[in-house]
């Protein structure tokens, strides 16, 4: 599955208003959205939805997390080989409520690159940023903990943050592409991260929890054009 940036990466979370049918049903009007925009905007579902989603849209689908663990005797993982057959064409990985030790994300980020699965690592500061570049995700997703969920988005609140990140990052690998996220709830959030140095966004909350999810998603597209 090709991604193209500026990316607009939405993760359903566990909310109960992105599972199931709902989470199939906010999927479609990303795409619609995206499409009509020409924007790339993927997904990240639970991942028990992977399938229903994967197999009834067109949408890049992410797995939120994933286990490095090869395939064998590993009761309750989440085996990469298996989100990529169920559909999912990446990973998030570290997202702040789900926080791995440094040497399982780089694990967890070859074996995504040994099997072609995107990887998109969060981080919570640019220091941590710029030394998860050194394990060449093809993502990472800037997100100061604090602001997650909030409605204050990082590129209003921090700014510095996303510029620090960006020039971190890409110092010591030029090729990791760099997402925004936490807060991110309006175009102009979009608009500032972007002109940031941002390459797009990770939104949660600010879609699924919105009382109108496609006008947000319209202006999302809107402002990263």
């Amino acid at each position: 599955m090709r991604i193209e940036y500026p990316l607009i990466l939405i993760n359903f979370k566990t909310y109960l208003e992105s599972q199931g049918g709902k989470a199939l049903a906010l999927s479609k009007v990303v795409e619609k959205v995206g499409k009509e925009y020409s924007v790339c905007m993927a997904v990240a579902p639970q991942l028990v939805d992977i399938p229903l989603i994967a197999q009834n849209t067109g949408l890049p689908v992410f797995s939120q997390h994933l286990d490095p663990d090869m395939p064998g005797a590993h009761t309750g993982f989440i085996l990469p080989e298996s989100l990529k057959e169920a559909g999912a064409c990446g990973a998030l990985l570290n997202h702040s409520e789900h926080r791995l030790r440094a040497d399982v994300v780089e694990d967890s980020v070859h074996r995504c690159h040994s099997i072609g699965l995107i990887s998109c690592v969060c981080a919570n500061t640019p220091a941590v940023g710029g030394a998860l570049s050194a394990l060449a995700p093809d993502m990472i997703a800037v997100e100061p903990p604090e602001l997650i969920g909030s409605g204050i988005s990082v590129s209003k609140a921090k700014p510095e943050v996303v510029k620090n990140s960006v020039e971190m990052i890409k110092a010591i690998n030029s090729k990791v592409h760099v997402l925004c996220g936490a807060g991110v709830t309006s175009g102009e959030d979009v608009a500032t991260a972007i002109k940031l140095g941002s390459e797009g966004i990770l939104v949660a909350s600010g879609v699924v929890k919105a009382k109108d999810p496609e006008a947000v998603l319209r202006s999302f597209a809107e402002s990263s054009r």
